[in-house]
């Protein structure tokens, strides 16, 4: 029986997606891996020739329906079918709320929620088709818990828990199951090529400046404490296989902790804490 999967991935130019669309390219299955720019290809084919891998890379642009739909459309001529979906595409800006435009907060919404909504509707045709598939929307720990100069990342990841239980729901009697797969801090380009500082972060006249600075500092030594992108491949292969898979994944103990200590904690604690952290002056 050949259990091999067609699998659409987003955002495969770098971190989660480069590394699970190669895993899984290796592990046999026809995967489909997408990007907004594709000469930005070079590191997923170097990736996959390490591997004797092959996989389709093709250009999509989650906030531009017709490139999603040019996809869909390629994958169902070529396959019939589309069995997995891995949201994967994002970025992230980070400022203080009276720091960030709302150009960009709108514009963190339409790539991390969006997004992921307009590539959910491209494929659903197919899979209610079908009678089956798997969605796996990469959401983050800021998904449920807040952290200070987050706030559009924080309600961009929120937004699209809140969407995912509810298309759970929607689509278990069509026999398509989502799931929420729930990173902490992971050695990808999120906190560095993918960061967007909002425009105000480095203007002297904020009122946040010098905070802002300090927050820079600090985030650039965190994230270099980050773990394998690897094992969150690993994470999503296993979720492909898995026979009846759940809603949410945290994706580490670490990150368990994290979020049930800020949901169990009085907020006055975590604020305190927050303040130790990054050294606040208030």
């Amino acid at each position: 029986m050949d259990n091999r999967k067609v699998v659409l991935i987003t955002g495969c130019s770098s971190g989660f997606g480069l590394s699970t669309a190669v895993r899984l390219a290796a592990s046999g299955h026809f995967v489909w891996a997408t990007m907004r720019d594709t000469s930005k290809r070079f590191r997923l084919e170097n990736g996959l020739a390490k591997h004797r891998a092959q996989a389709f890379i093709r250009a999509l642009d989650v906030t531009q329906p017709l490139t999603i739909q040019n996809v869909v459309d390629e994958i169902d001529q070529t396959h019939g079918r589309i069995d997995v979906l891995v949201n994967n595409a994002g970025y992230l800006v980070a400022g203080f709320f009276e720091d960030l435009k709302p150009e960009e907060i709108r514009a963190q919404m339409e790539t991390n929620f969006f997004g992921a909504q307009n590539v959910c509707r491209g494929v659903l045709p197919l899979m209610r088709r079908q009678k089956k598939g798997r969605i796996i929307n990469i959401s983050s720990i800021a998904g449920q818990i807040g952290t200070p100069t987050l706030g559009a990342y924080n309600a961009s990841k929120w937004a699209l828990e809140g969407f995912s239980e509810s298309l759970y729901f929607e689509l278990k009697p069509f026999g398509i199951s989502v799931s929420l797969l729930e990173p902490g801090l992971y050695t990808t380009e999120l906190f560095s090529k993918n960061i967007r500082y909002a425009q105000d972060f480095d203007n002297p006249q904020s009122p946040y400046f010098s905070l802002n600075r300090k927050i820079k500092a600090f985030s650039h030594k965190f994230h270099k404490l980050g773990k394998d992108p690897n094992r969150i491949a690993g994470l999503i292969e296993r979720i492909i296989n898995e026979r009846s898979p759940r809603l949410r994944y945290v994706s580490d103990f670490p990150s368990w902790v994290r979020i049930n200590a800020q949901k169990i904690l009085p907020p006055a604690w975590v604020a305190y804490i927050l303040r130790r952290v990054f050294h606040a002056d208030k």
